[in-house]
């Protein structure tokens, strides 16, 4: 595999576990206790801490990168092998 398609793939899998982390960190002021602003929607989160969640989506992503690649390299899992028809 050449280095640009890894880092391709590496990624498709940053943007992946970005959609998987960003509900976890999500609280609302509700929640917190605090008052809500004039105008905002109850279910508004009262902060976006950016940089844990791309600490944790990197994390996340070179997790499962390393596993796709110690896939590719050692063939575990093929596409003969999920061929259901042949």
């Amino acid at each position: 595999m050449s280095w640009p398609s890894a880092l391709a793939i590496y990624f498709l899998f940053w943007f992946l576990a970005l959609f998987l982390v960003l509900p976890f960190s999500a609280r609302t002021s509700v929640e917190a206790g605090e008052p809500l602003v004039p105008g905002q929607a109850e279910s508004a989160p009262r902060a976006f801490p950016a940089g844990w969640i791309a600490l944790r989506t990197t994390a996340l992503s070179a997790l499962l990168f390393a596993l796709y690649y110690l896939n590719y390299v050692n063939g575990w899992i093929t596409a003969d092998m999920l061929d259901y028809w042949n």
